[in-house]
């Protein structure tokens, strides 16, 4: 049964009303920061999954438009990254991949450890570490042909299994922890730093969403897409191909930047909400889409990985993270993002992050560090780490 496009934007759109409905009326879901796009595309994917084992009939959806909103998404991240605040968020971003260099090592530990354990060939562990969890479905799948050709049978399948159950658990342990940090440690913003944000919020708020700044938002968000694939193309030639959402995220970076150059400002509560839709869009098309009953199989397997990199996660994020960064609100903040970002996606970290500043308010660097840390750092870093294990003789 195959879903069109159209088709798949209404359910996505009727998911995020179920989720919000849901996270409205069931205490501990707000309590505990659960995205809503999580909430109802966890529920739709079990619908499905229900629908398929009860009829035989597979629901598949047409994807192609949650590919272009994840290229918005990031897009509207660069459109906001003055380089002002990149020199500010130098320091912390240079700490969070020190940590994130000690995270993807402890991954692939974890892995190979999971994979020992049941048998299996040490390369496994390496599919069940960093290649999933902190690469995602994306490079589950690249490095999943490779090790297929390499003999390694099943080995794209497991990755997509592993980042499936990684996404989840990303969306639902994030929250929940930067809560637990915030009210452990009473924390709260510093005064000055209240009077700064209150003084960006409300020249924000001043700005009103018009049709001619939706209209320029839209314009550099289209340039931002198709620029940065052209640059991606041109980058592929050169054997330095890099992920599209990347090349497009830079590209905003070098739109905004150079727009100030003739102080020109695009609209920041257009940009905002641009961002908050195609990001509220791009999750709940990934989660409701999830074919949970390919996961079967290998189920026992696959819960005690997840489960061993959830303590992983949750053991680096708390007593490292939380504690390298500062022990305060922002710290907080990342902790819960690192989460999504470790075990799922940049777009978990953003929901988880989201969920926790529209509670307790504002966190910049939060924002800054972190999507620039999965967009493009931690790629690098754990292309080097896996090309390190690969080197060791038990391969």
């Amino acid at each position: 049964m195959n879903i069109s496009v159209t088709q798949t934007l209404i359910i996505s759109i009727l998911v995020l009303y179920v989720g919000t409905f849901l996270q409205t009326h069931i205490r501990w879901l707000s309590k505990y920061n659960i995205p809503s796009a999580v909430v109802g595309g966890i529920l739709c994917s079990l619908f499905v999954a229900i629908f398929y084992t009860a009829t035989g009939h597979e629901i598949t959806f047409d994807l192609s438009l949650r590919d272009l909103l994840l290229l918005v998404f990031f897009s509207t991240i660069g459109l906001s990254a003055k380089l002002r605040m990149l020199a500010d968020g130098g320091i912390a971003l240079g700490k969070m991949l020190l940590i994130s260099v000690l995270f993807l090592v402890m991954q692939n530990i974890a892995g190979i450890s999971v994979a020992s354990l049941f048998g299996a060939s040490p390369a496994y562990g390496l599919v069940a570490g960093s290649i999933s969890f902190a690469g995602g479905f994306g490079t589950a799948i690249s490095w999943g042909e490779v090790a297929r050709e390499a003999g390694l049978h099943g080995a794209t399948e497991a990755g997509i299994a592993c980042a499936t159950f990684g996404l989840i658990a990303g969306g639902i342990i994030g929250g929940p922890l930067a809560e637990y940090l915030i009210r452990k440690n009473k924390l709260n913003r510093s005064s000055d730093q209240v009077n700064n944000l209150n003084e960006i919020e409300s020249s924000i708020k001043s700005i009103p969403v018009t049709i001619d700044g939706m209209l320029e938002t839209i314009l550099a968000l289209a340039i931002c897409v198709s620029a940065g694939d052209v640059v991606n193309q041109w980058l592929q030639t050169k054997g330095l191909g890099l992920p599209g959402f990347l090349t497009a995220l830079f590209v905003g970076i070098v739109l905004t930047n150079s727009l100030d150059l003739f102080q020109k400002e695009l609209n920041t509560n257009a940009i905002r909400l641009c961002g908050d839709i195609s990001l509220e869009l791009f999750l709940s098309m990934s989660l409701m889409s999830m074919q949970l009953w390919t996961l079967a199989s290998g189920i026992g397997p696959l819960l005690t990985v997840v489960l061993v990199q959830i303590i992983v996660m949750v053991l680096i994020a708390y007593h490292i993270v939380f504690r390298f960064m500062g022990k305060n609100y922002d710290a907080a903040v990342m902790s819960g993002g690192f989460i999504g970002l470790g075990l799922g996606a940049t777009p978990v970290a953003m929901a988880n992050m989201d969920a926790i500043v529209k509670k307790y308010g504002p966190s910049p660097q939060a924002f800054l560090v972190i999507p620039l840390l999965g967009a493009f750092f931690i790629d690098i870093a754990n292309a080097m780490i896996l090309r390190l294990f690969l080197s060791l003789p038990i391969y």
